[in-house]
C-alpha cells in the first residue's frame, strides 16, 4: 500500500484517551485549533483537525466545547473517525494520543493505555481502504514489549510512515550539549523525577537521543536491572555508577541538592535503572524524588575521559512550548510522508521501560534482554531551539 504524501497533506484525525485541560491531548491537539501559543496569538499549524475520538469522557472534558467552537465532529468509534462516516479512509494523517485517563496498571506497574487497540482498529481501516497515511503515537509505542513490537512490525509491513516519542529529547538543553557524533562513550548517568512509568520514559528517551549518536550508532542492550530503596545507596557506595558523572548531573539541576547523607534523607524511595549495552556502554538512570525536579545527564568519553553534561529543559507552564517542538516534527512527517526521526529509538525506549519495570517486579533481578539487541543508525541530530516565549531562559516558571 502506498502512503499518501505531498505538500497538501493537512487533514488529520485524532484518537485520544481523554481530552482535558493540560492533558497531552490538549497541549498537542489544541495547537491545531488555537495556534502554537494555545491562545490564538501564535503560529497556525498546517494541519487541520477534522475528526476526533475520545475513549473516555471525564467531568473536566474540554473536547466537546472545542468541537462546537471549531466545528469538527467527535465520533463514537475509530472507524468513523478515520472515514468521517464515509466507509473509506478520508484523512491524510492520524495522531494517536493515549497518555491520560482511568486505565488499569499492568503487573509490572505500567499504565495500560489502549494503544494497540487504537492501532489495530486503524489498521483495519487502512486495509479496507487500500491505502495508508502517516501515524504519530505520543510517547511510547505501547506499555509492553509485545504490543510495541507489533505496532512497529506492522507499520513496516504495511509501509506506514510511523513516528512516536516524547517531547523532551528535542527540547532545550542547558548548556547546549550533545554527544560528539561518532565518539566512543564509557558511561552515562541520567537523573529523573516524577512517576516512574510516565516520567521514567522521558528519561529513557533523553538517554537514547544522546547515546545513539555514539560511535557505531545504537548497538542494542544486553541486560537491565532495577534497584530500589537502600540497594540504590549501596550501589552508590560500591561505585556501580561513576561518582564523577553523578555529581556532574547533579550540578546541572536548577536547584542542586547536597550529596551524601543529606541526599539520602531527602529521597526516601530512590530508584536506580542500570542498562548494559552490547558495545560495553553502561548507563544509569536515577529517579530521586524529593531532591530532583528535572532531567539532567552527564557522560564520559573514552578519549581522555572527558565529561560533558546538560539539563534537558522543558517549559512546564503553559504554553508548554516543548510540545510545539514536538508538533513541528509531526507536521513535517504529515506534510512529506517521511518520519522526522526513526521509530527505532522509541521502540527501544519502550522495551527498556517494560524490561526495567519487569526487573523490579521480579525481585530486582538482572534481566538478560535478547529482544532489545536492536541496532540502528540515528537519522536525527539535536539542535538548540530558540528561547521559548513567555519564559525566563532556563529559569523557574
Amino acid at each position: 500500500m502506498a502512503a499518501s504524501a505531498g505538500i497538501g497533506v493537512r487533514r488529520v484525525a485524532a484518537l485520544t484517551t481523554v481530552y482535558r485541560h493540560n492533558s497531552h491531548s490538549d497541549v498537542i491537539l489544541s495547537r491545531l485549533l488555537l495556534t502554537d501559543m494555545l491562545d490564538g496569538t501564535g503560529k497556525e499549524s498546517p494541519l487541520k483537525l477534522v475528526s476526533l475520538y475520545t475513549d473516555q469522557r471525564p467531568a473536566n472534558d474540554i473536547s466537546r466545547l472545542l468541537a462546537a467552537s471549531h466545528r469538527f465532529p467527535i465520533y463514537t468509534n475509530i472507524t468513523d473517525t478515520l472515514t468521517l462516516g464515509t466507509g473509506t479512509l478520508a484523512v491524510d494523517g492520524v495522531l494517536l494520543v493515549a497518555e491520560h485517563g482511568d486505565y488499569p496498571k499492568s503487573a509490572s506497574g505500567n499504565t495500560r493505555y489502549p494503544k494497540r487497540r487504537f492501532w489495530d482498529e486503524t489498521l483495519r481501516v487502512f486495509k479496507a481502504s487500500g491505502r495508508v497515511v502517516p501515524v504519530f503515537i505520543d510517547k511510547h509505542l505501547a506499555d509492553n514489549w509485545e504490543d510495541a513490537k507489533h505496532i512497529y512490525d506492522t507499520a513496516r509491513e504495511m509501509n506506514i510512515p510511523l513516528m512516536a516519542g516524547s517531547s523532551v529529547p528535542g527540547s532545550w538543553r542547558h548548556p547546549a550539549a550533545d554527544v560528539e557524533r561518532g565518539a566512543v562513550l564509557d558511561e552515562i548517568v541520567v537523573l529523573s523525577f516524577g512517576s516512574t512509568d510516565h516520567y521514567g520514559f522521558h528519561a529513557l528517551e533523553c538517554l537514547q537521543a544522546v547515546v545513539e549518536q555514539r560511535h557505531g550508532g545504537e548497538t542494542g542492550v544486553r541486560a537491565v536491572q532495577c534497584l530500589t530503596g537502600a540497594a540504590v545507596w549501596t550501589a552508590q557506595r560500591k561505585k556501580q555508577f561513576d561518582p564523577e558523572l553523578f555529581e556532574a548531573a547533579l550540578d546541572r539541576l536548577p536547584i542542586r541538592p547536597e550529596s551524601g547523607r543529606g541526599l539520602s534523607r531527602k529521597v526516601p524511595k530512590p530508584i536506580l535503572w542500570q542498562i548494559e549495552y552490547l558495545d560495553g556502554l553502561r548507563a544509569t538512570v536515577l529517579e530521586l524524588n524529593g531532591a530532583v525536579g528535572g532531567w539532567t545527564g552527564a557522560w564520559k568519553y573514552r578519549d581522555g575521559r572527558r565529561i560533558a553534561s546538560t539539563q534537558f529543559w522543558t517549559q512546564e507552564a503553559r504554553p508548554a512550548a516543548h510540545f510545539t517542538l514536538l508538533l513541528n516534527g509531526i507536521e513535517r512527517m504529515m506534510l512529506t510522508g517521511k518520519p522526522s526521526w526513526t521509530a527505532d529509538r522509541t521502540l527501544l525506549s519502550s522495551g527498556l521501560l517494560d524490561s526495567l519495570l519487569l526487573s523490579r517486579a521480579r525481585g530486582e533481578s538482572r534481566l538478560v534482554t535478547p529482544h532489545l539487541q536492536l541496532s540502528y543508525q540515528p537519522d536525527w541530530r539535536w539542535e538548540q531551539p530558540p528561547i521559548p516565549p513567555l519564559s525566563r531562559p532556563w529559569g523557574e516558571q
